[in-house]
């Protein structure tokens, strides 16, 4: 059940930062503790249905998607872009300022 969790969590992450959303954003929108938004991410808990519902409500999407594998978040979210978005999920805020910094210094 525990690899379940942390696969549930990745999936929150990922839709999560797609939408451009923090931690805070999704919690209140979904109304929902903040606490329970970092928790549910790092898979340290799992989450019940009703907050199943409320996730999936306030990120726009299905149920469904957030149960998806990775490996199949690219192919629901576009090839390459998708695939970045399922390796980076898991990343902290300050992991993804420095893959931000690295992706901007390769582009310049």
């Amino acid at each position: 059940m525990a690899e379940l969790e942390k696969r549930f969590g990745r999936m929150v992450a990922a839709h999560r930062r797609l939408r451009g959303m923090t931690q805070e954003a999704l919690a209140a929108k979904a109304e929902i503790s903040t606490d329970m938004v970092s928790k549910i991410e790092i898979g340290a808990t799992g989450a019940r249905f009703p907050n199943i519902e409320k996730i999936a409500a306030a990120l726009g999407i299905d149920p469904a998607e957030l149960f998806s594998a990775e490996r199949n978040f690219a192919a629901m979210r576009g090839g390459v872009y998708g695939e970045l978005a399922a390796e980076m999920a898991p990343l902290n805020d300050d992991q993804l300022i420095k893959v931000k910094a690295v992706i901007k210094a390769m582009l310049s």
